[in-house]
């Protein structure tokens, strides 16, 4: 109960804005909001597929890292996850009884952080340290992911702020040491399985 009213105090009257205001909106508008944010994390996959298609062209460090872009998205998750278990925050949908353009998640489906917020950021930070130009289009749309999590009414703000964090905090030191992993792509080069890790 302390934890709620800590969270509500904390940024409690954004949320209710941003809800209200989404409540406001056209109903075309918050239905596109709704689909990205049940299903934008769909792009991270298509981004981290197309960053290995690439990598085959790249240096083995390089490459590296976007061959493990999924894994580190996986660690991040699981890291994410952790915090959320332990902290126990509950949704603010519930806690302040909003009326939210999603269905608020059932009692004991915690709020902070935000795990769809962790994927983005993690995601992001992989693709961009592998492929700049890939990371252009990872970048705005992990925030976008973000702030579609309030307007649905499922986070409060610091719980994607968060996440967001986490997920940055751990895929950037993994990202970097994939680079090690530049030999083990090399030898795949020289094997047949040449064609999944080099270009022609």
């Amino acid at each position: 109960m302390l934890l709620a009213s800590a969270a509500t105090s904390l940024d409690g009257g954004l949320y209710t804005s941003i809800t209200e205001l989404a409540r406001r909106s056209p109903a075309a508008l918050d239905s596109t909001i709704h689909a990205w944010s049940d299903y934008g994390l769909g792009l991270y996959a298509l981004l981290m597929l197309a960053a290995w298609w690439r990598s085959r062209a790249w240096d083995p460090a390089r490459a590296a890292m976007a061959l493990c872009a999924p894994l580190i998205v996986l660690a991040a998750y699981g890291a994410n996850d952790l915090l959320k278990l332990a902290v126990h925050e509950q949704r603010p949908c519930r806690t302040l009884h909003a009326v939210t353009v999603e269905v608020c998640p059932p009692l004991g489906d915690w709020s902070f952080p935000s795990n769809h917020a962790a994927i983005a950021a993690a995601a992001t930070v992989a693709i961009l340290l592998a492929d700049r130009r890939l990371g252009a289009v990872a970048v705005p749309a992990a925030l976008l992911m973000a702030v579609s999590r309030v307007w649905v009414g499922v986070h409060y703000p610091h719980d994607v702020l968060i996440g967001l964090v986490t997920g940055a905090l751990v895929a950037l030191p993994l990202t970097v040491a994939a680079r090690r992993c530049a030999p083990a792509v090399a030898r795949l080069r020289d094997s047949r399985l040449r064609p999944l890790v080099a270009a022609r």
